[in-house]
């Protein structure tokens, strides 16, 4: 059964930076959505990330801090590769993990040895300036939040409603 798209923002709120997704999705939550479309702050319970996707999504979007060797506030669109296959063997297809700090990517693995699966995976990325204990966004991160949002409604519309395909009225 298929549940849409789900945004699910990670991070933690307590390392400056990390909390760049929490805030996006805290944003986004307040403007209109497409049909379809679940947004969530996760923040550090990627755990909680994973068994969420065994309810089967069509798509996933991230939003995340992703050092990219940018500079702090670049926003990029990144589409993992994934595969299946990759990590079948239990021994190492996911590293020992603290549920709290579990990274997009072995959320993923996770989700993979729970027997579940999504259909697209997109991560909205911001390179953070700074990752250290701390509150509040850095400036240039901050200044991002609101592309991020933006990016992130015209991906998930691209998701739902692909190019072609008019608005059934």
């Amino acid at each position: 059964m298929s549940r849409g798209v789900l945004v699910a923002g990670i991070g933690n709120i307590f390392q400056t930076d990390d909390a760049f997704g929490v805030e996006v999705v805290a944003t986004l939550s307040q403007r209109p959505l497409p049909p379809g479309v679940r947004v969530e702050d996760f923040g550090i319970r990627g755990i909680h990330l994973a068994y969420e996707l065994l309810e089967g999504y069509d798509a996933l979007v991230i939003v995340d801090a992703v050092p990219m060797g940018e500079p702090p506030g670049t926003l990029a669109v990144i589409s993992p590769a994934l595969d299946p296959s990759a990590d079948t063997d239990a021994d190492t297809a996911v590293p020992a993990v603290d549920a709290h700090t579990m990274s997009p990517d072995v959320v993923l693995a996770t989700l993979s040895r729970l027997g579940g699966s999504v259909g697209q995976v997109y991560i909205v990325g911001c390179q953070p300036a700074d990752l250290q204990d701390g509150m509040g966004l850095t400036p240039a991160v901050l200044a991002a939040v609101g592309g991020a949002v933006d990016l992130c409604l015209e991906l998930v519309t691209d998701i739902v409603q692909p190019a072609g395909k008019g608005t059934p009225q």
